[in-house]
């Protein structure tokens, strides 16, 4: 038996849904373009994947909207490196604190306090000195801004349905990636026009005017759906027929109650709009105080008992590290002979990788999507989170020969447009391999998707921190051509594994699945004993 579109036996792979069938079509609910929805939506006004998708809209936006900042100060490549690397560092590990708050009380309190708490360390930057601090305001800006590196792609999951979440999962890394690009363009023209304090004073400004933003705007996503909603039916898999549809056969009308993580469809009626806009959302089935650090555990253990999970941050890290390499070397390449880019022209050169990143969200996105879905035609209806890896084909040569561009051309002193278009088609691939990734996690372990992005940024900012600690000395040591081959190389390899997860990614489902189902049926039976 398999149950649309949350209802599993334990014996169910996880990640396996139906989202196309022909027999009694009429009586399958939650449909729009012959797709079967999933989740399946409630009878709840309060239900996010019931609103308008101007609110979807508005709310993707402004989740995206805090990013790490970029500056400049007086210390060496060497130090600045490994600042940056210790705040990814702090970005990943201090969701084992955001993210359990974020489950408890509602997401919309961990983005503002986050947001206005990210103000201090911005403003220490130009009153500090030496290493030291530099140091120290990097690791409390990666504290307060980790919230940035999980909390978004929960938000996603809450607004839109399966087979939407690709495009939308995309126009986050892109914004997470192309704000990166955008603020040292800005930055250049700030510091020659001021001086470079400026530059942290009007970061300044803008986390105050963002923070307001999200106060006045920004309502609360986190939604406790329940296992049953509005009678939703229960449904068998019989062989497709000649022209591979699957025939869907209504078997019962389910009866249980039972709430996964909470009570959806409770709701007499909407909202009013001031209890929407509650600094902190207090939700039946919500996780206690002592679970809250059980959560913290949970994704600390996942990688190593979920497979696709453990794949999908070394993917996800692999090419944040590659954004770390180019990152770390941009201005010290642009900046010296034979380019002698001045600080104004190196912040113009950022605006090819926020073109090409744009590009990659639409292939990581509504490319990917309507892959998965014509892929899910050809299965009989049946769509896989392998289905969706497809799009990384394109994407890893792509990266690979930017990098090469990159590295090898700066090396031997090629035209600049050479190293310009080869950091943009880098962080096509970049994006591409991020957001596919994120997508892939929900895809396969849904009701774990919380756990899941803490544990995938935990190997994300691990890897990322390694890659700017270990940059400035490789290069001194092997110089930057060998320094880019190499690099080029390793990514070019960690992203076609996807060739393996294709072939083995639902094995690896299969073999997680009663742990999976387990830790399902611990959460209904928390949210039951509210």
């Amino acid at each position: 038996m398999e149950h649309l579109p949350e209802h599993h036996e334990h014996d169910d792979v996880p990640g396996t849904i139906l989202l196309f069938g022909i027999a009694h079509e009429n009586s399958i609910p939650g449909q729009r373009k012959g797709i079967i929805l999933e989740p399946q939506p409630s009878t709840d006004p309060n239900d996010p994947l019931n609103r308008s998708q101007q609110w979807k809209h508005l709310n993707v936006g402004m989740f995206s909207i805090m990013t790490q900042i970029s500056e400049s100060q007086k210390v060496s490549i060497a130090d600045l490196n490994l600042g940056t690397g210790l705040m990814q560092l702090m970005q990943g590990w201090a969701n084992l604190l955001w993210q359990p708050i974020a489950m408890t009380y509602g997401r919309r309190l961990v983005y503002l306090v986050t947001i206005v708490c990210s103000i201090g360390p911005v403003l220490w930057v130009p009153l500090a000195h030496g290493a030291s601090e530099w140091y120290a305001h990097r690791m409390l800006l990666g504290l307060f801004c980790s919230s940035v590196e999980s909390l978004p792609e929960l938000s996603v999951q809450d607004l839109f349905f399966a087979h939407e979440r690709g495009n939308y999962m995309a126009l986050y890394t892109f914004v997470l990636f192309g704000s990166n690009f955008i603020a040292p363009f800005l930055a250049g023209f700030i510091a020659d026009g001021l001086n470079w304090k400026w530059v942290m004073y009007d970061a300044t400004i803008f986390l105050g005017i963002s923070s307001l933003i999200l106060f006045f705007f920004m309502e609360d996503t986190i939604y406790f759906r329940k296992a049953s909603d509005s009678g939703a039916q229960q449904y068998e898999i019989v062989p497709a027929d000649d022209n591979g549809d699957p025939g869907i056969i209504t078997t019962e009308r389910l009866e249980s109650e039972t709430a996964t993580r909470g009570h959806a469809g409770m709701s007499t009626g909407s909202k009013p709009r001031w209890r929407r806009l509650a600094l902190a959302t207090i939700s039946p089935g919500r996780p206690t105080h002592k679970q809250m650090a059980l959560k913290s555990w949970q994704s600390l253990k996942i990688p190593f008992l979920f497979p696709n999970i453990l794949w999908a941050g070394l993917l996800y890290g692999s090419n944040l590290a590659l954004y770390s390499v180019i990152n770390a070397t941009i201005s010290s390449i642009l900046g010296s002979s034979p380019y002698n880019f001045p600080p104004t022209m190196v912040g113009v050169a950022y605006l090819s990788p926020f073109v090409f990143g744009g590009a990659a969200s639409v292939w990581a996105g509504k490319i990917s999507d309507s892959l998965a879905i014509k892929l899910a035609k050809r299965n009989g209806g049946v769509r896989e989170p392998e289905h969706r890896l497809w799009g990384l084909l394109v994407s890893a040569p792509i990266a690979a020969g930017g990098l090469l561009m990159w590295g090898v051309g700066a090396s031997q002193g090629a035209h600049y447009m050479v190293l310009i278009i080869g950091i943009g088609i880098t962080t096509f691939g970049v994006v591409c391999a991020s957001a596919i990734s994120l997508a892939y996690a929900v895809d396969c372990f849904k009701e774990m998707a919380g756990e899941s992005f803490v544990s995938i940024n935990i190997i994300r900012n691990t890897i990322g921190f390694s890659f700017s600690y270990a940059i400035t000395p490789w290069i001194e040591a092997v110089g930057l051509r060998n320094c880019f081959i190499s690099v080029s190389l390793i990514s070019f390899f960690c992203t076609y594994t996807f060739l393996g997860v294709i072939l083995w990614g639902k094995s690896w489902r299969r073999m997680s699945a009663e742990r999976y189902w387990e830790f399902v049926a611990t959460e209904r039976e928390m949210a039951l004993t509210k």
